[in-house]
Order: structure tokens, then sequence, then C-alpha cells
């Protein structure tokens, strides 16, 4: 029986194929919005986690504070120095690896080539902390670090401009006035949010940075990584003692340093995104109802159209449950085409925006069996007052009709 209510339908919608694709026009928009604003901005919260990683796991930065632009802040301005990071490196428990590091944009030259690129001083354990991997070759050695040695690691791009396929082992260029050997290449991270390209790096010993490119015995940063199942909010807390003794901050002052865990960070970009994917869901899925709406205008049309077709089922015998089950599957059907049809449009959509915008595809298939069940829902709702409408007709009305 039910079988037979669905074939009458579908010929229904078959026959009557311009009213059809009108009346599943809405359902498909609203389907295919939600499908692809919840399915992009799951993207950006993917690739939001992703950048986050790439700065290193459990990852806390300490840098120096900066004063208020008031003019009210309350500690003495203070850069970071190695005394720093070796109480650090003393001092805290549970921690993967603790390294200092300084930064600038210096120009590297290689032959007839030269390009400007971040050079960054670092230690021995600074690949751990920031998660980074050595490709080919070797990372720095603690012997290097202590002495200032005049060796580097280059990143994919700088490699690739230089060298091309080539090797760079044992190749010398110059980083600003001094030059360094290449002692490996480092793997690749890409670009992060923000358009930075994070393998345009030469990564050199920090004392030889100090000396021969900022002049000055100063850390820009510090990274404390913590032990996975640890917690980098005691771990933030460890680190704030630790400095503030170290620093002889008096319990009246505020702290000079800012000790930031980008896990925090990470789940407060994650919650911004998911609210915003939910507020653009809950837009789009407006037009869903706008779709019910004209589902509801367009099967009560069909109701008129067919008043004699409902009296003469009637007069032979059907039953008002009979034509309200007809109706209603009508519409059901017509609102599941519609939810379909829209979730292969709202996946093109959304895949067509990932690739432009470089972020993961990241559909859910939560998401789209709740489409699926939302549209036949809508068909339902919207449906059963016209359905109801025709199968309470009397069948001697209906049948004079014309």
């Amino acid at each position: 029986m039910l079988w037979e209510t669905i074939r009458l339908a579908l010929r229904s919608v078959r026959r009557n194929a311009m009213r059809s694709v009108l009346t599943l026009l809405g359902i498909v928009i609203g389907v295919a919005a939600v499908i692809a604003m919840v399915t992009i901005g799951s993207g950006t919260t993917a690739k939001v986690r992703e950048d986050i990683s790439k700065l290193g796991s459990n990852l806390l930065v300490v840098r120096a504070s900066r004063p208020d632009r008031s003019g009210t802040s309350n500690f003495t301005v203070r850069r970071l120095e190695q005394k720093d990071l070796d109480v650090l490196n003393k001092s805290l428990e549970d921690v993967r690896a603790v390294s200092g590091e300084s930064q600038s944009q210096v120009r590297i030259v290689y032959g007839a080539q030269n390009t400007a690129a971040q050079v960054t001083g670092t230690d021995t354990e600074y690949f751990t902390a920031r998660d980074w991997t050595v490709s080919l070759g070797r990372a720095l050695t603690e012997q290097e670090v202590r002495g200032g040695t005049g060796v580097c690691l280059i990143g994919q791009t700088i490699r690739t401009q230089f060298f091309g396929s080539g090797d760079p082992l044992d190749e010398i260029i110059r980083v600003g006035k001094t030059s360094c050997r290449i002692i490996g290449t480092l793997g690749s991270k890409g670009y992060t949010g923000f358009g930075q390209d994070q393998d345009n790096l030469v990564l050199m010993p920090l004392t030889t940075y100090q000396r021969r490119i900022a002049g000055n015995r100063y850390i820009d940063t510090i990274y404390v990584s913590v032990n996975d199942g640890a917690s980098t909010t005691q771990a933030v807390a460890d680190v704030t003692a630790i400095m503030r003794e170290a620093r002889g901050i008096q319990p009246t002052r505020d702290d000079n340093f800012e000790v930031r865990d980008m896990t925090q960070i990470a789940d407060a970009m994650t919650s911004a995104t998911t609210a915003m994917t939910g507020m653009l869901g809950a837009v789009a899925g407006v037009s869903l109802l706008v779709g019910g709406i004209g589902i509801m205008n367009i099967m009560l049309v069909s109701v008129t159209e067919r008043t004699r077709e409902i009296g003469i089922r009637l007069a032979i015998g059907a039953h008002e449950k009979d034509i309200l089950i007809q109706f209603l599957v009508e519409a059901t059907v017509l609102s599941l085409l519609g939810g379909l049809l829209g979730i292969g449009l709202g996946l093109g959509l959304a895949g067509g925006a990932a690739s432009f915008l470089s972020i993961p595809f990241a559909p859910s298939l939560t998401v789209i069996l709740i489409a699926v069940v939302f549209s036949a829902l809508i068909g339902m709702v919207f449906g059963f007052f016209p359905a109801l409408r025709g199968a309470r007709l009397n069948p001697i009305d209906a049948l004079r009709h014309e």
C-alpha cells in the first residue's frame, strides 16, 4: 500500500514537472546553503587548528611585555636573556622542551641570487618545541650552539629557489654580512592562515645569530612545550612564578613578561569559528522554512486542481486517511528530492570554496543526515494542512467540482 502511494506521488511529480521543480527550488537552495555554510565553517575551524598545531604541540610562548601606550604600566621594561631561558630549563618539570629564539628579516645571498628571509637563531631544543623535522642532513648540535659556529639549516622555499632539486648540503650562503655552511634542510610546514611562508626560513645557532646578526645577547621568545596529558594551565602558572622570582618582581608590581598558552588561543579561535558557523547555518536554515511554505502553497493548489480525482477515490471506497497519506507522501517525496539535490549542490559549492580558500574540505555526515531528516519533516509539516484539506472533502461536492 505504501509503495503504491509512493508510486502515485512520483507519477504526480513527473506529471507536473515544471511546478515540481519550482516547488523543489526553495528546499534545494535552503539545504545547499546550510550544507555549504557548515562545511566551509568546519573547514575553517580545522584550518585554524592546523595552523596553531604547526607552531608546536601544547606550546607556551614567553615574551617580554611592552609598555602600555597610556603610560600606566606598573612594570619596568626588561627584555628576555639567556639566564631567563636557563632558569626555566632548570626549574620546569613535565615539559618536553624549552627553547629560546631570536629572529629578523635578513637578505640571503647565494651566487648571483638573493632573497629576503626570516633568519632565526635558536638551540637544539627548538626542533622539539616547534615540531620541526629535518628532511635532509642533520640538526644543530650543542657544540655548535655553544661555540657560535657558522652553520645553518634552510627551509624548503629557500632550497627550491637557490638549489632547485640539487643537493644544498655543505654549500655556503651569505646571511646578511656573515657566511654560513648549510648542514640540513627543514621539513615543509607551508603557509600559515595569515599568508606567512613558514618555509622561507634560515635556522642557525642562537649565539651565532646574536654575535653576527643582532649584535646583542637578547632573546625574543622562549618556547615551552608541555608534555602530552599535562595541564598547560598549570604550566603557565609555573612559568609565571619562576620568572617572577628569577627577575625579582615585587608582589605589588606587574609582570614584565607575558605567557601565552597556544592551546587556549586555539580553543578560543575554534569557538569563534564554530559560533560563526552556527550563526550562518541558522541564517541559511531560514530559507528551508521559505521552501516549506512554498511546498504548502503548491500542495494547496494541487488539492484544488485534483478535487474531482479525490471525489472519485472517496466515492469508490477510499478512506480519509488514504487521501491524507497520499498528499503527505507527495509533499514528503518533493521535499526529500529537494533535500538530496540540495546536499549535492551544497557539497559542490563547499568543495569549490575549500579549494579556492585553501582550507580542508570537511563535510559532516551528521549534518548531511540532519538535512535529509529535516527535509522530510519540512514536507510532512507543511504538507499536512493541504493533505488534511483534501482528505476532508465531501465526495459529492468534489464530484460536482469542475
